[in-house]
């Protein structure tokens, strides 16, 4: 019997809207596509990062052969998390009040995503920037940001995201590259890269549950002191 892995949330919510775009294909048949593509690996934001139309086309076996080009790419870039969903942003719970000082010994956490509460975007592509304050005994949404999608004169798309998220101390992300990596490092932001992504109340769990004792590098991000000041590079 092969291998089966649970699908997240965020992942069944790509795949319902993906299912909209394309009617005649039933949203079981899109599951047993997009697992055959990924070769048994769990789906994941990082996995469907690399379909493209050609390959899904291709696995639906010619069941998709009259259906528009364009409603092709639509679920295409629903699947890749790339489609801005105005169904998503409903799911999404409302910032709560803070105000300096609610939550002592607290640091702020930005996420890259793209459909409800989730860690499931790549940071220059992602829809949003949730925005988290981080207490060992609280996690709270604090803001929801649009990603920048444009650029200035001075400034490009990922230095306009990186302006964003400059009141943060850590940013986690399912990719991010190395020039946009340092243009986040350069701001005294620490990026954190989580390929399989996540529901975002279980990935800030695990950090309520670091800060309580810190590693050196988090510690530095919570302007705690460091006994050894090599210990701070990153792995």
């Amino acid at each position: 019997m092969p291998e089966t892995h649970p699908i997240t949330e965020a992942i069944a919510l790509r795949i319902g809207l993906a299912a909209r775009a394309l009617p005649d294909v039933e949203p079981q048949r899109l599951v047993q596509v997009l697992l055959s593509l990924s070769n048994g690996v769990a789906l994941s934001p990082l996995t469907m990062q690399a379909l493209t139309v050609r390959r899904f086309k291709e696995g639906l076996d010619g069941a998709l052969s009259d259906q528009p080009s364009e409603q092709l790419k639509e679920a295409v870039a629903y699947l890749r998390g790339e489609k801005a969903v105005t169904e998503a942003a409903d799911d999404l719970p409302e910032p709560a009040p803070y105000a300096e000082g609610d939550l002592p010994g607290s640091i702020r956490v930005a996420l890259a995503s793209n459909s409800s509460e989730s860690l499931d975007g790549h940071f220059g592509t992602c829809v949003r920037f949730l925005v988290y304050q981080v207490s060992p005994a609280e996690a709270r949404l604090v803001d929801v940001r649009r990603a920048e999608t444009g650029r200035t004169e001075t400034m490009d798309k990922n230095d306009l995201r990186a302006e964003q998220v400059k009141d943060c101390d850590l940013l986690y992300v399912v990719s991010i590259g190395g020039p946009a990596a340092a243009k986040v490092v350069r701001r005294e932001i620490h990026p954190i890269k989580r390929p399989e992504g996540g529901e975002a109340k279980a990935i800030l769990a695990e950090l309520q549950s670091a800060l309580k004792s810190p590693p050196p590098w988090l510690a530095k991000a919570m302007g705690q002191p460091v006994t050894h000041a090599w210990e701070t590079v990153d792995d």
